[in-house]
């Protein structure tokens, strides 16, 4: 995801299976209001420390990731505590309520997650969970997020998105390299229709 780096105004990230474990790269895009995460190796509830800083976040969907843990009540008093403009976490909406008891039974996150050595850009232990951890093809999966996607717009009052401007990334090659390319070579054909002359 070392491409949203380079995307600091993208509004909405469909990363959902993925094998992503590091959101480092999301602390740029200031512009982010919605970010599918679903199903990826995202072990630390620490990472919430790079979305901490996104003024616009209001959906984020971060279930069936290890962070989750065994107490799901700890997990979203947790999210809820660090996001507190969060409208919806995991399609489920956030009420006043839950954010005022995330303050007495969430967990504040103040520093990010500490680091395992990574060789050239690939943590090791990811290289085949991608593409062993599913079985779903990459059709179903962005029919899939786009639905969910959709779906969770319509819910807050807000248009969906049109097929063709719906970037899902689905890498199943267990080359670090090639996944790399392929995402940035997605990202700018996606983008493509987007850009004017100037950009």
């Amino acid at each position: 995801i070392s491409i949203c780096r380079d995307l600091p105004n993208i509004e909405v990230i469909t990363f959902s299976v993925n094998g992503i474990s590091d959101l480092e790269p999301l602390n740029q895009c200031q512009n982010l209001s919605e970010l599918y995460l679903r199903k990826n190796n995202i072990t630390s509830l620490n990472e919430l420390f790079y979305l901490k800083n996104l003024p616009q976040l209001r959906v984020l969907w971060l279930s069936e990731n290890p962070c989750c843990g065994s107490d799901p009540h700890r997990y979203r008093m947790t999210v809820l505590r660090n996001l507190p403009s969060l409208q919806k976490l995991d399609n489920q909406a956030v009420t006043e309520e839950e954010l005022s008891q995330a303050l007495v039974d969430g967990e504040e996150i103040t520093a990010p997650p500490a680091r395992r050595s990574v060789e050239n850009g690939c943590p090791e232990s990811t290289e085949s969970s991608a593409a062993e951890s599913t079985t779903e093809t990459e059709s179903e999966l962005l029919n899939f997020s786009l639905e969910e996607t959709n779906k969770i717009r319509e819910e807050l009052g807000m248009k969906p998105v049109p097929r063709d401007k719906f970037s899902s990334f689905s890498p199943r090659d267990t080359d670090c390299n090639r996944k790399k390319r392929n995402n940035v070579l997605n990202a700018i054909l996606l983008l493509m229709k987007e850009l004017d002359a100037e950009g």
